[in-house]
């Protein structure tokens, strides 16, 4: 007898159990909630494409409104890439938002409704400086190679190291942001070549010997 694959959570195999969640939160908020969450996403999304418009066009508005999220353009910036600001942001305290998706070269901020009007300002105001740099790399005033954003993110090994041979400082580098002296995280890794990563794979699991009997 043939076993067909039922797809469970829309995926052959898959949990059906994280359903649960998704129906769990519906279930909690109600009608009222989800609408007023609603509008906070939505409200949260055109606050931040509003502060940075004069720093990064914001893709695909309509009437100058975006819906819950804001795809920020980067791609007009020579000598950065939208990978060199999601490394950076790293050093500012953030994640960085989906990169390079739907449009290459674009970040897709999606704050959704928990965010608070001080940690949209305090993501606005990284942007706003990480501009700043990607403008001193535009224009010269910045080494095209060796530079703050092409260097992060920035470890604590890094900043601690005797050996420093950067054009830039270590405040530069680890503290662009004066509220980072009382919360900062520092990023485990330095920068990679994700590339060569990519092109190299690296198996970390143990040989087919060891199964061997």
């Amino acid at each position: 007898m043939k076993h067909l694959i039922i797809a469970v959570a829309a995926a052959p195999w898959g949990s059906a159990s994280i359903l649960t969640i998704s129906w769990m939160y519906i279930a909690m908020m109600g009608a009222d909630g989800l609408t007023e969450a609603t509008k906070f996403a939505i409200l949260n999304a055109n606050y931040i494409s509003k502060r940075l418009e004069k720093h990064f066009p914001t893709l695909y508005r309509s009437n100058g409104l975006v819906a819950h999220e804001c795809i920020l353009d980067l791609r007009a910036f020579k000598g950065t890439t939208a990978e060199d600001v999601a490394k950076r942001l790293m050093d500012y305290g953030f994640h960085a938002p989906t990169l390079s998706w739907p449009v290459a070269g674009t970040l897709m901020v999606e704050p959704t409704e928990s965010e608070s009007k001080y940690e949209l300002d305090r993501f606005c105001d990284a942007m706003i400086s990480i501009h700043a740099e990607m403008t001193a790399v535009e224009t010269g005033a910045a080494d095209a190679k060796n530079n703050l954003l092409k260097n992060a993110p920035h470890t604590a090994d890094q900043i601690a190291s005797d050996n420093w041979n950067r054009p830039y400082t270590r405040e530069a580098a680890a503290f662009p942001a004066k509220d980072l002296h009382d919360y900062k995280f520092w990023p485990h890794v330095a920068r990679v070549d994700n590339v060569f990563g990519d092109r190299n794979p690296v198996c970390s699991c143990v040989g087919m010997e060891a199964f061997q009997s």
